[in-house]
Parts: structure tokens; C-alpha cells; sequence
């Protein structure tokens, strides 16, 4: 053999250049064209699947990495334990389907033949990928088997009880730890975070920033830490999450943490979420490399707070970038093409999806279109294209058309497309209040009442609707409980009704965001706008209740004295700014 085209020069240009597809490739073609697989030194061989493997999957090409294996035992270069966890990381980047499992179980087996199941980077890998196909008891079963689990172990382990919901069990293990990593801490933050507990992720993270590890520098948050924490900060329904979230972006300043794509696009999404499209554009401008996660978060940001028009002009910029829009993409544009009434344009852009991008509709995608063409008034038509489907509609497509059915009060297609939604859904409370809300309007009051009394009996409760007030320092929380008052105070109002209602649909117009908020104005026993009653309260527990959309609120408005504030009063689904404007919005009830 040429020393030019030695096997130790190959595994050093490999090893060199092995975040290049090309390179990788040509390397294996020399590799393969000059028989370097069939020397006799398994020492090298083995040396040089491994290499190649791992090149194959850092590329991100599972596929190839378990086909060299394959190769690799065909030609006898015995696996070792540097081989196996690069080989079930594979398996995981291909499906989480029965397939994956099978093949996760033939490669434990090969680690049981070859005597190597018990050695730590196998353990860990195994106790990774069983979890992640779902199967809890085969990971614990590995780890328990472990005689001195090591820290990497853990904290697989830790992972692999966030992922499957057992976030008591993680809990349990993570205090019983006796040293701890950032990738201990992280695996817990993430495991709170996938399971909903917001609030505790965002606690857990606290708890470790006022830790002497990282108070000393010894522990530094990792992207997925701060992603973690950034996410749960977006899902939590309070005032102080705006505060939080930026205090983590000033300590990633001040620490110079390098802005990621992931960590950008985690503050875009925070950001929008918060109702603050300001500081979401300016991180969106800021960054210098946008992926497509990138601009599906600063699009679906800007959707979801009213501004439609520059969606579809971010939208076109994206494109002009010569990126590939996909599913999520889409999602947020159909949904501003919903809310803007744009159906053409709409319908126009659900079509090119498989014509001129090759992704398939998914559920969401035809959600969106239903929702579409019910703002539109276009009932017919909608119902129309839910038969159409491809796939049965699953209830957030019929829970667009029956809203779009109560918006327009069409009653028979709303109780015909109410009763499937409670055969998909019987204990959610917000089909029942739908169906009675559509029939009130109609002031067909028995039917209205009949649903309200199937919840009572069915022992289905209503997710009170609330809003947060965040003035100065003070925050509260004002909701309605199912019509009982308990300690809520009501206001006197001072002024002249032709001045509050031009402050009000001054506001409503200036601002787009308030148009997603039920604004109600009561002043001296006069309403500006009812659009329906609860049906079936006491006299006291009789509330003004608007529903458009997913958003609830009972506002009251008046003038006040005080110099202009900003404002931010959230609801459960959104958040809006009001900037300027001088009156104090409180959330009491509406009594008539």
C-alpha cells in the first residue's frame, strides 16, 4: 500500500474533516476502492467503522450509520464499546416506531453477545434510547443494573423520566444525587417544562442560579437550559413573567452567552408570546444566521398578536431568502390569513403547500382553512371541506367550525357539528358552553339551557376566564367563578358615557391587539355591546358574557385621573399592551 494512501492518513483526514458530507464520502470511496475494510489488523478496522460511523452520524445520516454496521460485521471487524452508543443514537434519529424498538432490542442483544452490556457508555446509551422509545421499565431495568451508576448515567436516567412523565421519580432522584452537573440541573428544568410545570422549571432554575457552583463559575446554563427556562417563562400566565424572561436575556448579556439560533428564536417566540412584538423584531433583526425555526417563530409571533399583513410581508422575505418554508410555517401564515378574513389568498397558499412545496396538509393546516372560511361566513363552504378531508376531522377542526357556527349564528349546522365535537370530547366544558351560547343567541333559551344543565350533571366545570392587572407594583388576579361574586368590589364611574366611549373605540381601533379581547363598557347601568347571557344563573350571577374566538374577558373601562401608564392586561390566551392611554382597565363584573 501507498504510505500516501496509508489507512492511519485516511482515519487522520476523516477524522479532520468529518462535519463535511463530501469529504466523508470521497474518504469511504478510498476506503472502499482500496480494500483498507479487509486488512488483517481488526485493531485498525474496528478503529475505522467507528470513525466512519460517527462521521455518518454527525452528519446526520442514521440511515448510513446503521448500514455501515451492518458492513462492518459482514466483513468481521468485531464492534467494541465505542461502536454500540454511536449505533443506538442512530436508531432514535429514525423513528420512535415499532421498528426503532425492534432494532433498539437486537442491538442490546449484540451488546449481551459480545460480552460488552456491561460497560457504562453502552449502559448509558441503552438507558437513553430505551426512554426514548417510550419504553420507561427497560431503561430503569438497565440502570439498576449498573453497579456504581456514574453521573452521566444520572443524569440519562434523569432525562429519561422528564420524557416519559415520571417528573415525581426525577424529582426523588435528583435530591438524592450526591454531586450534580449543569446537565443534571438541565435535564430537570426540561423534564418540568415538557410536562406543563412551568412554574416549578422556572423555580428549579432560580434555585440553581443562586447555587455556589454557578455563582462561582463552575456551572455555566447550557443553550438547553436557557431554552428550557425561556419556553416555560412564555407558558406561564402571570405578571412577572415578562420580568423574568428579561432578566434571563440580560444575564445571557451579561455572561456574553453566544446567541444561538435556538436561544434567538427561544427569545422571539418568548417575546411574541408576550404580547412585546418590539423586542421580538429587534432580536429577530439582531441575528446574524436565521434558520427556518427562526422565522416560523417571528411569524407565528406576529399572527398570533393581531398583525396579519406583516405576516404575509414576512412571509415573502423568508421566501426571497431562498428557504424552504414547512409545516409550522404554514400554520402561522393560514392562521393570519384566517383572522384578516383573507380567503383567497388563503385557499391560494393551503394549495401550493403540496403543489409548490411538497409538504402534505396536516391537521392544523385544515383547522386553519376551517377557520378561514367560517370568519368569512362562508359556513357552507367549511362544512363542505371538512367531508372533503382526507382524514377524519378530530375536534380542533369541528371546534373552529361549530365557533364559526356561533359567531354567525347558524344553529342547525352548529348543533349538528356540536353533537360530534361531544361524541370526540364529552367532559370538555367548552363544546357545552358553544352549543348553549349558539342556541341564546338564537334565544332558543331551553336548548341553551339543556346543555348548561348536561354539564352540571355530567359534574363538567368551566376553566374560569381571567385577566391579570399589572399597575405599578401591585398584580391581580380578577376572574369569574361560575357567577359567584365572593369578595369582588364594584366600581362607581364618574363620567359622561360619550366620553368613555370614545376613549374606548379609540383604543379598540388604535390598538389591533384589543380587538382579540371581549371589551365591555358599563357605565351608569348602560351597555355598549352584549353579544349573549349566560344562561342558568342566580340574579346576582348573571354575567355579560362575550366569547370571540379563544379569548374571554370582562373588562370594565373608565377615565381616570392619573397620568398615562403602560399598560398590560393579560388574559388566559393573550396579552395586551396598551400604551398611553389614559384609563385604568380593571376586570370586575359586568352586572345588569
Amino acid at each position: 500500500m501507498s504510505n500516501l494512501l496509508s489507512p492511519q492518513l485516511l482515519l487522520h483526514l476523516l477524522q479532520r474533516f468529518s462535519k463535511y458530507s463530501n469529504q466523508v464520502e470521497q474518504i469511504h470511496s478510498l476506503l472502499t476502492t482500496n480494500g483498507y475494510f479487509h486488512i488483517t489488523d481488526q485493531w485498525i478496522n474496528t478503529l475505522l467503522y467507528n470513525t466512519l460511523i460517527r462521521a455518518y452520524l454527525n452528519l446526520r445520516q442514521p440511515r448510513n450509520t446503521l448500514l455501515l454496521f451492518t458492513h462492518m460485521l459482514h466483513h468481521q471487524a468485531p464492534p467494541n464499546n465505542h461502536t454500540f452508543p454511536s449505533v443506538l443514537k442512530a436508531i432514535t434519529s429514525i423513528s420512535s416506531s415499532h421498528l426503532g424498538f425492534n432494532s433498539c432490542c437486537y442491538f442490546h442483544g449484540q451488546c449481551a453477545k459480545r460480552g460488552i452490556v456491561d460497560d457504562p457508555f453502552v449502559q448509558t446509551s441503552l438507558t437513553s434510547v430505551y426512554s426514548q422509545m417510550g419504553d420507561l421499565s427497560s431503561a430503569y431495568k438497565v440502570f439498576d443494573e449498573m453497579h456504581e451508576p456514574c453521573i452521566i448515567s444520572q443524569n440519562a436516567m434523569l432525562d429519561a423520566f422528564g420524557k416519559n412523565g415520571e417528573m415525581g421519580l426525577a424529582v426523588s432522584m435528583f435530591s438524592g444525587m450526591a454531586k450534580r452537573d449543569i446537565y443534571s440541573w438541565t435535564s430537570v428544568i426540561s423534564g418540568y417544562y415538557r410536562n406543563g410545570c412551568f412554574r416549578e422549571a422556572i423555580w428549579l432554575f432560580g434555585k440553581m442560579m443562586v447555587h455556589e457552583d454557578v455563582i462561582s463559575g463552575n456551572l455555566k446554563p447550557t443553550e438547553a437550559t436557557f431554552v428550557s427556562v425561556l419556553s416555560s417563562c412564555a407558558n406561564v400566565e402571570d405578571g412577572c413573567s415578562l420580568n423574568q424572561g428579561k432578566q434571563i436575556h440580560g444575564y445571557m448579556i451579561k455572561i456574553e452567552k453566544e446567541l444561538s439560533v435556538f436561544i434567538g428564536t427561544s427569545l422571539i417566540a418568548f417575546y411574541g408570546k408576550m404580547g412585546c412584538l418590539g423586542y421580538a423584531m429587534n432580536m429577530f433583526n439582531s441575528m446574524a444566521v436565521k434558520e427556518v425555526c427562526t422565522w416560523n417563530s417571528i411569524i407565528c409571533s406576529l399572527a398570533s398578536n393581531g398583525m396579519e399583513r406583516q405576516v404575509l410581508d414576512m412571509f415573502e422575505r423568508m421566501k426571497s431568502h431562498a428557504l424552504q418554508p414547512n409545516e409550522v410555517t404554514f400554520v402561522g401564515v393560514l392562521s393570519a390569513c384566517a383572522r384578516a378574513k383573507f380567503v383567497d389568498l388563503g385557499l391560494a397558499l393551503f394549495h401550493s403547500m403540496s403543489h409548490d412545496f411538497d409538504i402534505a396538509p396536516r391537521m392544523e393546516h385544515y383547522g386553519c382553512v376551517v377557520d378561514l372560511l367560517g370568519r368569512a361566513g362562508l359556513l357552507e363552504e367549511a362544512y363542505r371541506f371538512v367531508r372533503s378531508m382526507p382524514f377524519k376531522a378530530d375536534a380542533t377542526v369541528l371546534g373552529a367550525l361549530l365557533s364559526a357556527c356561533r359567531l354567525h349564528g347558524a344553529v342547525e349546522l352548529g348543533n349538528e357539528v356540536g353533537r360530534q365535537l361531544i361524541h370526540l370530547q364529552p367532559y370538555h366544558s367548552g363544546r357545552y358552553v358553544l352549543l348553549s351560547s349558539l342556541f341564546a343567541g338564537a334565544e332558543v333559551w331551553a336548548r341553551a339551557a339543556e346543555f348548561r344543565k348536561a354539564m352540571v350533571d355530567a359534574g363538567i366545570q368551566k376553566v374560569p376566564a381571567f385577566s391579570l392587572e399589572n399597575h405599578v407594583d401591585l398584580l391581580e388576579k380578577l376572574q369569574v367563578d361560575n357567577g359567584n361574586l365572593g369578595d369582588s368590589r364594584l366600581l362607581s364611574l364618574s363620567s359622561g358615557s360619550s366620553q368613555l366611549r370614545d376613549i374606548v373605540f379609540w383604543c379598540w381601533k388604535t390598538y389591533p391587539g384589543l380587538g382579540r379581547v371581549i371589551l365591555v363598557v358599563v357605565l351608569c347601568g348602560w351597555v355598549v355591546f352584549r353579544d349573549g347571557v349566560t344562561v342558568g344563573m342566580s340574579r346576582w350571577g348573571r354575567i355579560l358574557a362575550l366569547q370571540k374566538g379563544y379569548e374571554l374577558a370582562y373588562l370594565i373601562c373608565f377615565p381616570f385621573p392619573f397620568p398615562s401608564w403602560n399598560r398590560r392586561s393579560m388574559t388566559n390566551n393573550l396579552v395586551v399592551t396598551v400604551l398611553k392611554v389614559p384609563i385604568f382597565i380593571l376586570h370586575r363584573y359586568c352586572l345588569y
